[in-house]
């Protein structure tokens, strides 16, 4: 979300403001920052020493790091106090709009029509099944609200189903560092076997004898996806045969099944390449076979039909990716041929194969596209979506032999429906729209459009913008500007219950699609990484500029807001660009790059080589530094300020924003708030239950709306 220049209290505003901030100033006066201890810690690499007062702060076993993260919890408990009434408020608005007894929509799958279910009351999915018919009696598979009990944190994730359907491979976090253990229940008895599998991402895949299980063991250290390993159900997990490690450490790898069920696949993956190896899932024990080997900078993925694979591919400079076609018994990519050729401005994500057609998503000027091809080519179309702040994507669609495909569709004032389209007819059934509770909402109420930015290399900038019909656009007008911006992933224009709640009081919602994502296309990616990562910190400056040179608003109501590597975004721009913005809030943000990235016992460094390049060449490591967040920290004013970590993250480890609080506290001029709230039972992505979730969100949109005096 956001931050802040120097407090203003600009013409206009009124008196309860004016005694609001004078209050909160008192407040913050009253209460002592935690300041910590300076202990220099000399990095030097390539000749250059980096002096780093705050890495003691890496030692969470140590207890003074635990009671400096504590004295920076009750730091922020205390600045917050007077928004915790309005906090609960926030929650109960935003929690009344959601179907608390909410229901998927139910997929049939090798017989039984699957079904996740929510209850009154209740924080976890239930996970049902019904045989044959939707009118068949409930089999509760999983309740994920009697598993949690007792922990703090609980996730449940990679079900697995056997082919008899007789057995679930289910996989169980309780710390929030994604490192799942894999149980095995009898979907019939209910008992769940003594069989445990420890430190695996979650996900299995079952062999033809429903005995065999694959799945996917992670580095103790480093937590990298490294080897496949194969189990033999009622053996113990330290019998388990070792099937494949991935030894190079910049790549992971995981294994899945073929929609065809004729082949379990293992793949490699780097930020740059990709490479897989195949097995009939009727032959659990025999050798893997490589599909194509690697080649740096090739990706490719594969789909199988009939007696061949489709590959989707940017090999010969298809940057945008291409679709070709190979014999299953000949595989290696000289026996490739061109399918669907590479064109300039399409971008293809994608394949589904269906017995009869496949379907094509493409992304085009920023936008989801969704073609529907027969094989015989007798037929081909695209379905037809009008706006332009829309989000379109093919759902799940685990049945081969159907004419029906199930999509999803919604806007940044549509709330989301699931729709099953015959490709042969061209009908179309809304199964479910998302309902928005409360009776309040009428999405006619509400603005969406789609605005371009000039950025400095001349460069147009999307922004997909919404906003109340009655907030009038000007510079008294708050907006809340996002972004992500990192690993080509495209933050597309979505419907959100919970975004009301800003909306509602005035707030505009800005996504800005900066480079780093794939919004516009591949190469829309490649300009935002490696040595050209800083275009994503000065798009996202030059839209916020725009932003307020277009009297949309002013840096006075102009926040911002990141996660994770989008929160390495939010520490560079207010480095780079502190006036523009009177608050902004960096979630779980990736501020330390230099120190990680060369770091590689920390999880997930090595593979991020591709994404920011190797510090351990001094060309990367010069140009990592030059916008590095807490290495770019200078005696300045900032922003007011809110991070968010959680002790447990694997993704950021807690140390990151840690330090950086603590440096940014000791530089900046300002006296803007400064806070860090840390959640100490849990990791990456914050409270586990379906609600808790909502007051994280609470504490952000408070912080926002205190500063806007709108509460």
């Amino acid at each position: 979300m956001s931050l802040s220049k120097k407090k203003k209290i600009v013409l206009g505003l009124s008196l309860t403001f004016v005694l609001l901030v004078q209050s909160q100033q008192k407040n913050m006066s009253e209460v002592k920052a935690p300041i910590a201890k300076k202990i220099p810690h000399n990095l030097e690499k390539h000749g250059d020493v980096r002096v780093d007062n705050y890495y003691w702060l890496n030692d969470k076993e140590n207890p003074e790091v635990i009671s400096y993260l504590e004295a920076e919890k009750e730091y922020y408990e205390s600045l917050t106090g007077h928004t915790k009434e309005f906090q609960h408020q926030l929650f109960d608005e935003m929690k009344s709009r959601i179907k608390e007894d909410d229901t998927s929509v139910p997929y049939k799958q090798n017989g039984y029509w699957y079904i996740t279910r929510y209850e009154i009351g209740k924080e976890y999915p239930i996970y049902a099944r019904k045989k044959e018919t939707l009118e068949a009696p409930e089999e509760i598979m999983f309740d994920g609200n009697e598993m949690a009990k007792g922990h703090e944190y609980f996730s449940i994730g990679g079900l697995a189903i056997s082919p008899n359907n007789k057995f679930a491979a289910f996989g169980v976090d309780t710390v929030s560092r994604r490192q799942y253990v894999i149980s095995i229940k009898n979907l019939e008895t209910g008992e769940v076997y003594a069989d445990k599998i420890e430190n695996t991402t979650g996900g299995a895949v079952w062999a033809d004898d429903n005995k065999t299980l694959f799945y996917t063991k992670k580095d103790e250290v480093t937590l990298r996806s490294d080897q496949i390993l194969k189990h033999k159900f009622g053996t113990s997990a330290a019998e388990d045969q070792l099937v494949f490690h991935e030894k190079d450490d910049t790549f992971g790898t995981y294994v899945y099944k073929s929609k065809s069920k004729k082949y379990i696949i293992v793949g490699s993956y780097s930020t740059l390449t990709s490479e897989f190896q195949f097995l009939r899932t009727d032959n659990p024990d025999g050798d893997l076979k490589m599909f194509s080997p690697r080649e740096r900078g090739v990706e490719y993925g594969m789909s199988h039909y009939g007696d061949h694979f489709y590959v989707l591919t940017n090999k010969d400079g298809a940057t945008n990716f291409k679709l070709m076609k190979t014999d299953e018994n000949n595989t290696s990519s000289e026996n490739w041929k061109e399918f669907i050729p590479h064109r300039e401005d399409v971008l293809l994500e994608d394949i589904d194969i269906f017995k009869d057609y496949y379907v094509i998503s493409e992304r085009t000027n920023g936008l989801n596209k969704v073609h529907i091809n027969r094989w015989d080519g007798t037929d081909s179309y695209y379905l037809p979506f009008k706006s332009e702040t829309y989000t379109a994507g093919v759902g799940r669609n685990p049945d081969f032999d159907t004419e029906i495909l199930r999509y999803g569709y919604n806007s940044m004032t549509t709330p989301t429906s699931i729709i099953d389209f015959n490709m042969r007819t061209k009908e179309r059934e809304v199964k479910k729209e998302q309902e928005v509770l409360g009776g309040k909402f009428d999405k006619d109420n509400y603005k969406e459009k789609r605005i371009w930015a000039n950025a400095r290399d001349g460069v147009k900038v999307p922004m997909s913008i919404v906003y109340h019909k009655d907030t009038p656009l000007s510079n008294t007008t708050p907006i809340l500007q996002y972004a992500y911006g990192s690993y080509g992933n495209t933050i597309d224009p979505y419907f959100s219950t919970v975004r009301l709640s800003l909306l509602d009081r005035g707030f505009v919602y800005a996504i800005a699609h900066v480079r780093g994502g794939e919004y516009l296309g591949r190469p829309w990616y490649e300009d935002g990484k490696l040595l050209k990562k800083k275009n994503t910190f000065t798009d996202f400056v030059d839209c916020s500029q725009y932003l307020i040179d277009e009297g949309y608003t002013s840096a006075d109501h102009l926040y911002a807001m990141g996660g994770s590597a989008g929160g390495l975004l939010m520490g560079a721009i207010i480095n780079m660009a502190p006036q523009l913005y009177n608050g902004v809030i960096a979630a779980v943000p990736f501020v330390d790059v230099v120190t990680t990235m060369l770091d590689d016992s920390i999880p997930l460094t090595t593979g991020e080589y591709d994404e920011w390049g190797n510090p351990n060449e001094k060309a990367y490591y010069e140009y990592m530094k030059s916008y590095s967040p807490y290495d770019q920290v200078v005696a300045q004013e900032y922003p007011n300020l809110l991070v968010t970590t959680g002790l447990h993250d694997s993704q950021v480890q807690y140390f990151e924003p840690a330090k950086w609080v603590a440096k940014l506290r000791e530089m900046k001029s300002d006296k803007n708030l400064l806070m860090m709230d840390i959640n100490m039972d849990a990791g990456h992505g914050g409270a586990s239950g379906r609600f808790e979730a909502l007051k994280e969100v609470a504490k952000e949109y408070a912080f926002l709306l205190d500063l806007e005096g709108k509460i």
